[in-house]
Formats: C-alpha cells, sequence, structure tokens
C-alpha cells in the first residue's frame, strides 16, 4: 500500500463542486422584484403566533410584496392579534384601531380572530377576520 503526500496544488478528479447547488439556489430564487403591493404588520402575541407571522411574511414576500414599518407607507395592515389575557385584548383592539385609524385597510387574524363580533363590534370597517393558524386564508384575503 502506498500513502501519497497530500499536495493542495495537484488537480485531481472533483467528486464535489458547488456549482450545482449554487445554480439550483439562484434557479429558485424568490423574486427580488416587487408587485408594488406594500404591507405593514403587526404581530402580538405567543411564540405559536409569532410562526404564523413568519409563515404570512415569508409567502407575502416570496410573493413579491414588500413589507414596511408604518401604517402610512402600506397599502393595507395586517394585524396578528392575541385573545388569551384581557390586558392582550384590549392591546389587539387598541392595535386595529390604531392602524385603522392610520390606514384604512386592515386583516385582522390571531387568537382574537375567534371572536369576530368582539372585534367588528368596536371595528366594523376591517377588511376581513380569520383565527389563528390560518395564515393561507390571511394571504388569500391579501390578494383579494
Amino acid at each position: 500500500m502506498t500513502v501519497e503526500t497530500f499536495n493542495p496544488n495537484k488537480v485531481v478528479n472533483k467528486t464535489t463542486t458547488l456549482e450545482t447547488p449554487v445554480k439550483v439556489l439562484s434557479d429558485n430564487k424568490p423574486s427580488q422584484q416587487s408587485n408594488g403591493s406594500r404591507i405593514g404588520f403587526v404581530s402580538l402575541g405567543c411564540p405559536k403566533n409569532l410562526v404564523d407571522s413568519e409563515r404570512i411574511l415569508t409567502q407575502l414576500r416570496t410573493e413579491g410584496y414588500d413589507v414596511v414599518p408604518t401604517y402610512n407607507d402600506a397599502d393595507l395592515v395586517i394585524v396578528n392579534t392575541c385573545g388569551f389575557i384581557d390586558a392582550a385584548v384590549e392591546e389587539s383592539l387598541d392595535t386595529i384601531g390604531e392602524a385603522l385609524k392610520e390606514n384604512g385597510k386592515v386583516i385582522v387574524t390571531g387568537c382574537l380572530g375567534v371572536k369576530e363580533d368582539e372585534i367588528r363590534e368596536l371595528h366594523p370597517n376591517v377588511l376581513a377576520i380569520t383565527g389563528p393558524h390560518a395564515y393561507e386564508t390571511v394571504v388569500e384575503q391579501v390578494h383579494d
């Protein structure tokens, strides 16, 4: 048996290259071109709620939506609410009201969404209301 000393300058048959993964990634890269729509987003609540927010935001960004930091810069605002304790419900309802006042076009999702009557009583002008884990429905509502 012979053992060769490694020589970094010696060219050997390549068994692995980065060319294939780089090509696959660049071919499947999400569109960086904006579709012209800007979304404002407020996420309130627990880590499960944060997961829903990330799923919604990821899908919207993949579709070319821009996520903007202010109500005034947005074409539409999504408020992902919490509804488990009274203070969280109050914060969610206040945030919905603030978004409506500043922007006028609001979609509500999250745990408080299961109490649609309560939301509509205070904020009848919200565009749509969904409950928790309804990220696909939220994205569809953005399309409408």
